[in-house]
């Protein structure tokens, strides 16, 4: 089992907050979150608290980017041992698609092709994972996953093509 490691959070009255940790190592690593939401990301003596050794502010965007780094993959090591062959496709439902106006249900998508409709995008919403009763309509958005031949052969049976 790995170890797992601790911030501690201390409030700071009018500032925000800061979340502290020790690594394995032994460096003092803090983050200073202000209530307007900048960031401060510094390393601190162990010694003495309150002495900064070096800090760096981080604008929003770097934080999330720093944030994503930081995330582990929890299946990224699968990639390294398996080739997943799935892609995903946008296909539009057209004046000419033998399934305007029907229902995902009558498509029988998977089952004819192995692929899935995931979501459909709408004007300005989205369906995810929309029901067997979902109707279509003229200029949705399917969202297609599975393997490049089972993609294609969505691509094929909603377009009529």
């Amino acid at each position: 089992m790995e170890p797992t490691a601790r911030a501690r959070k201390t409030p700071l009255p009018g500032v925000g907050a800061r979340y502290d940790m020790t690594t394995e190592s032994g460096r003092h690593l803090s983050v200073v979150v202000h209530q307007d939401a900048r960031r401060f990301l510094a390393f601190h003596d162990p010694e003495d608290d309150d002495a900064c050794k070096d800090a760096t502010a981080l604008a929003p965007h770097e934080a999330t980017a720093l944030a994503d780094l930081l995330t582990p993959d929890p299946v990224g090591h699968l990639q390294q041992h398996l080739e997943i062959d799935l892609v995903t496709e946008h296909i539009t439902v057209s004046k000419r698609s033998p399934y305007a106006g029907r229902t995902l249900g009558d498509t029988q998508v998977r089952t004819r092709t192995g692929a899935s409709i995931v979501a459909v995008l709408r004007r300005t919403s989205a369906v995810p994972s929309p029901t067997p009763d979902f109707r279509f309509a003229v200029g949705d958005t399917l969202v297609v996953v599975g393997t490049r031949e089972g993609v294609g052969a969505v691509a094929e049976l909603i377009t009529g093509g």
